[in-house]
């Protein structure tokens, strides 16, 4: 089935944007902003996660404070929520992106249309992912990518089992956002969407940041000289002295 581009109003549009947020910067907010508006989401929720699968050797910063910091990072963003779907699971479990899907999605019931929002990064990724083949149906994806991004990068990322069409169904500028909307299939031929946002160019990285906040502090500069986070995030962090 295809998610509706233009559905009635009484629809609720949600995006479920999980990651580790560790910690939450600019450019998740920039990808944020640029699927609120493309995709006329009603909510975005930013979804710490508990334990990332691919990542074995977890988060630098506890659940918490990264829950802490991405409350601050949306403070007054409008249609920009916490979500505790992703929370660490009471046996330290990992969580699946396609099952926290599936809850969201039984929890928003008939009035709900769900997408799956991430960064170029994650999806290139999607083919390592737990029962990766079944996530663009669960909730169509939402692709941040990057200017003169390869769609042959986007197609090795596919699980094998699914095939996207060589050139897109639409292609139009929503609120100042370009939106390229493709077309997937796959063996059954079940089809769903993929939405690719393809003019974000918000090249920060995490791990970078970490770093730099690590430098700052043996030097004595200030943790976030780049201004890459929200100035309260940088507060928290300089506060609770992480990633030093």
């Amino acid at each position: 089935m295809l998610a509706a581009d233009s559905p009635p109003a009484s629809i609720r549009r949600v995006a479920f944007f999980g990651g580790s947020f560790d910690p939450p910067h600019l450019g998740h907010l920039a990808v944020a902003r640029a699927a609120h508006t493309a995709l006329e989401l009603n909510t975005v929720l930013f979804a710490p996660v508990g334990a990332q699968p691919l990542k074995t050797h977890g988060a630098t910063a506890s659940y918490e404070d990264r829950l802490a910091m991405t409350r601050l990072a949306i403070a007054g963003e409008a249609g920009f929520e916490v979500s505790l779907a992703d929370a660490p699971r009471p046996a330290g479990e990992p969580n699946y992106t396609l099952n926290t899907l599936e809850a969201l999605r039984l929890g928003l019931g008939a009035n709900g249309l769900l997408f799956c929002l991430m960064g170029a990064d994650s999806f290139l990724g999607l083919r390592k992912w737990h029962r990766a083949a079944e996530i663009p149906f669960a909730a169509p994806l939402i692709v941040a990518s990057r200017p003169g991004q390869n769609m042959d990068d986007l197609r090795t990322a596919l699980p094998p089992s699914l095939r996207i069409e060589d050139k897109p169904m639409r292609d139009e500028t929503r609120g100042g956002v370009q939106l390229r909307t493709f077309l997937l299939t796959d063996t059954v031929g079940e089809r769903t969407v993929l939405y690719l946002l393809p003019g974000l160019d918000v090249p920060i990285s995490a791990s970078e940041i970490r770093q730099q906040i690590h430098d700052a502090a043996q030097s004595g500069a200030q943790p976030d000289r780049n201004g890459q986070l929200p100035p309260a995030v940088a507060d928290y962090v300089r506060l609770h002295r992480l990633y030093l």
